[in-house]
């Protein structure tokens, strides 16, 4: 696992990240509907749990948490969301991998595919993609100035965790998504400050794109890409 690969990290890194407060409720909405499928019960639905944490982190209201979550559990009348992940190239190589949550995929597909082929990019066949990325448990820790940060290596260590690192003001930790739910309960009972805790795709063989140019059409790809409602997330193999 080596360096950024969602792009929601990239966007931050490169001050990016200013997007309207209700463009990201409505991403998180739809992302707790569809947790909430499995179940409304937070504590024995580990997805939904996840995805309630990242909205709280946000400030989403509760009423529009509860919302959500009743539209998942089938008892509120309206179209049901699915859940859908496009394998994507972009431009000089890029591999993606489109998250998206949408009532209609095949408005959504026609649409991905529309954005692609403005930006040089187009969607590749099942598994080719894939391949490239890891799913690991990922939680990020603020490094404030009384951080032990050797005192939560440690915890990490001993809880599983595959690599820990520094990005962008955070401490990384990456581990096994069976093991994310019990290092988080164990960071909270230490009073350490999580920023975020989610399960996320690593990347395994990632490339370097060197021309400045070429590096600024597949960020536009991304950009463009994120600007649509149904994109929940995007992850690249891009290391840059």
């Amino acid at each position: 696992m080596s360096g950024h690969s969602k792009w929601s990290q990239i966007k931050r890194k490169k001050g990016m990240a200013d997007e309207r407060r209700g463009q990201i409720f409505s991403k998180l909405s739809r992302m707790i509907t569809v947790a909430a499928l499995s179940g409304e019960d937070p504590a024995t639905n580990f997805k939904l749990r996840l995805a309630i944490d990242k909205a709280r982190s946000v400030n989403m209201p509760s009423d529009s948490i509860e919302r959500a979550i009743k539209k998942g559990a089938g008892k509120l009348e309206e179209a049901k969301m699915q859940q859908v992940t496009y394998e994507a190239y972009g431009p000089g190589g890029a591999a993606l991998m489109i998250e998206t949550v949408s009532d209609n995929q095949k408005r959504t597909l026609a649409e991905i595919r529309h954005i692609l082929s403005q930006h040089e990019g187009h969607i590749g066949e099942a598994g080719s993609v894939r391949w490239m990325f890891k799913s690991c448990g990922v939680i990020r820790i603020l490094l404030v100035s009384d951080l032990d940060r050797e005192k939560i290596e440690l915890q990490a260590i001993d809880q599983g965790a595959e690599d820990i690192r520094e990005e962008d003001n955070t401490i990384a930790i990456y581990i096994s998504p069976k093991n994310l739910t019990s290092l988080k309960e164990l960071l909270e009972k230490e009073g350490v400050k999580i920023d975020s805790s989610e399960i996320e795709l690593a990347i395994v063989n990632p490339i370097r794109i060197e021309d400045p140019v070429l590096m600024s059409r597949v960020e536009e790809l991304m950009s463009a890409l994120d600007e649509h409602e149904d994109v929940s997330e995007i992850y690249s193999n891009v290391e840059n």
